[in-house]
């Protein structure tokens, strides 16, 4: 899959208003926006052999991440997969035609979601994990192979 800028998935008034309409949107759109700091912490758990790291986008003038990705060492993972890191970066950026800013999160879910207004998965209308793992099954990852970097 081709690096795809989160924004174009942003969920209208209704998604925002009704879980169960955001939950029913595709598995993209949903992990896009809404879900996406789940399925990062998915992937993390999902690899526990591997030094999966958590990063944020902002807009650089805004102190809250609207995007959260899996990274592992030049690649990123997201709702459009795996691919460079670089690559989901300039997308975004140019998606949203402002500067971003790379943010690198220390923190576990639970204080993640707390300082950044985010559900956790028990604040879902059904548990996000299940349709997370089944979604990272999908992508094969960098380190297995037939990847490469552009």
């Amino acid at each position: 899959m081709e690096a795809t800028a989160a924004g174009k998935y942003r969920r209208t008034p209704l998604e925002r208003a009704d879980q169960q309409v955001s939950w029913e949107r595709s598995d993209q759109a949903f992990f896009a926006a809404g879900a996406c700091h789940i399925l990062a912490w998915a992937c993390r758990e999902s690899h526990p052999e591997k030094s999966i790291g958590i990063t944020g986008l902002r807009l650089a003038t805004e102190p809250q991440v609207f995007h959260v990705y899996a990274t592992w060492n030049d690649w990123a993972f997201d709702h459009s997969g795996w691919n460079p890191e670089s690559q989901l970066f300039m997308v975004n950026q140019d998606f949203e035609a402002r500067p971003l800013e790379r943010v690198e999160i220390t923190a576990d879910l639970a204080a993640f979601c707390a300082e950044h207004y985010s559900r956790m998965p028990h604040q879902y209308w059904q548990d996000p994990l299940p349709r997370a793992h089944g979604y990272l099954r999908r992508c094969s990852p960098p380190w297995e192979s037939g990847h490469r970097k552009t």
